[in-house]
């Protein structure tokens, strides 16, 4: 062994000494040489400088991070809503109970006579639309039921007879109670299952119910303003209007689609019939306008005309300042 190599071992192991690892093996180093990036990292690298210096600057991007979680932690959905969907806010509560205690309570309402009765689950604390759930009540009940041994010799007496007397004909009085006294509805579930899907819909009518109520108090509520369903699709430059003004001539009772032809090839805007009705000189020809208009049918068919009972119903609808007048006579 040389000298530089004996030199070598003994300031690795002195290191590794200090390092206070107590390792076999490895790469070993002399005390003026550095370690590749390219090598593998050491558990004795972890514990020097280089290694403290690396959870410092791990912890930078969580330390970013933290103050813009902050913002969307304290970013409530009341602050995308206008203030005025919220003005009026009705709780509802879902309350789930067990069917040992809807039991108690049905025996409350439906036993129990006189002022001392009270509507269990309802205090003056609570909500204003409280909903309640029972899960598996109809095999708890059956589960009740005596047997013939239980029968001849009960060992609580006014526990049996108490348990007994509470069938479904008492459950549904009681329900009865509950929803015209104190506007309480009760859903009965068998599983876990049916539960969680009617919260899932009772959460999303909840959730709807402001955009609905906000829609709805719009001057023309019928209007879609924009969103499409299942009527003529309207562009901005006009096409799809004389489409749409179809679709209404045929929303009249007892009117084919020929007969809707008719009518929009003479006349293919609600305005120009509304001038035609202007030009008029009486009521009656007003009424008429429309009575003699011929409807294409098939080769071997007779002749149709629109008659006098749509024209009139037309007319009615475009000239009345009646909201409630009555267009169709048949009805």
């Amino acid at each position: 062994m040389s000298p530089g190599a004996a030199g070598s071992g003994e300031g690795a192991g002195r290191a590794m000494a200090r390092a206070g690892l107590g390792r076999a093996g490895g790469v070993r180093r002399g005390p003026g040489q550095r370690r590749p990036p390219t090598w593998e990292i050491s558990d004795s690298d972890a514990e020097g400088p280089a290694g403290a210096e690396t959870p410092a600057r791990a912890r930078d991007p969580a330390g970013e991070r933290r103050p813009a979680a902050e913002a969307l932690r304290r970013l409530r959905p009341g602050q995308a809503v206008p203030p005025e969907v919220w003005a009026e806010d009705e709780p509802h509560v879902l309350r789930l109970l067990e069917p040992e205690e809807f039991v108690r309570g049905v025996v409350q309402l439906t036993q129990v006579c006189g002022p001392t009765c009270s509507m269990p689950w309802v205090t003056p604390e609570s909500p204003g639309c409280l909903h309640l759930a029972v899960i598996g009540l109809d095999t708890y009940l059956w589960s009740q039921q005596p047997t013939a041994q239980e029968t001849q010799q009960p060992e609580h007496p006014a526990v049996t007879c108490t348990e007994a007397a509470v069938g479904w004909p008492e459950v549904e009085e009681a329900l009865v109670h509950l929803q015209l006294w104190a506007n309480v509805d009760v859903l009965l579930v068998a599983s876990w299952q049916e539960l969680s899907q009617h919260v899932c819909a009772f959460t999303k009518a909840l959730a709807q119910r402001p955009f609905k109520q906000a829609r709805e108090s719009g001057a023309f509520p019928f209007c879609t303003s924009g969103r499409w369903t299942a009527g003529e699709r309207v562009a901005r430059d006009g096409m799809g209007l004389r489409g749409a003004w179809w679709r209404q001539v045929r929303q009249f009772n007892r009117v084919s689609p020929a007969v809707a032809d008719a009518v929009v090839s003479a006349f293919p805007s609600p305005r120009l019939l509304q001038q035609a009705y202007e030009a008029c000189g009486t009521e009656q020809e007003r009424l008429a306008l429309l009575a003699d208009l011929p409807v294409k049918t098939g080769k071997r068919a007779p002749p149709r005309r629109v008659g006098p009972d749509l024209s009139r119903r037309i007319c009615l609808f475009l000239t009345t300042t009646d909201p409630d007048l009555l267009l169709d006579l048949g009805s």
